[in-house]
């Protein structure tokens, strides 16, 4: 598993509005992107499918943006890499969300396979395992970049 721009950039925008100040819960893209250095198109890619995977909620019109849809400690890392990235599977055949048949002439005594599954397994039980919240940790200076790039 290599984690794409896309992944890379969804988690850094979901630890952000994870890390936000309780009084500052929604974000515009803007802030996000300058705060993260993403570019706003791409973002706006990226919060869509978040979003569409119920991960997210925005609000529109002035004072709107965007907020988590559930408590930073119910979101996994996993949840937001499987839904940008897709399966966490190196292979096809130990994915467990997206299994394809190898090419190797008896999957159960595959060495192969063992040892994919087994990565799958670890890179999954520590994403699975790791929450928003485990990550996010509100700081001042994130607070005053915010407040520096949003104009407050």
């Amino acid at each position: 598993m290599r984690l794409s721009k896309r992944g890379e950039y969804g988690l850094r925008a979901m630890i952000l509005l994870a890390s936000a100040p309780a009084k500052l819960p929604m974000m515009q893209i803007k802030g996000i992107a300058a705060v993260e250095n993403i570019p706003i198109k791409f973002l706006e890619q990226i919060m869509l499918a978040l979003k569409n995977a119920g991960l997210l909620h925005s609000k529109m019109g002035i004072g709107g943006g965007y907020y988590l849809a559930k408590p930073a400690q119910e979101i996994t890392l996993g949840k937001i890499v499987r839904t940008l990235d897709g399966p966490l599977a190196p292979i096809g055949c130990v994915s467990q969300l997206a299994y394809e048949p190898c090419n190797c002439p008896d999957e159960s005594t595959c060495q192969l396979r063992t040892v994919m599954g087994n990565v799958r397994n670890a890179i999954s039980d520590i994403l699975d395992h790791t929450s928003l919240a485990d990550v996010a940790t509100p700081n001042h200076a994130l607070r005053q970049q915010l407040h520096q790039n949003l104009g407050n």
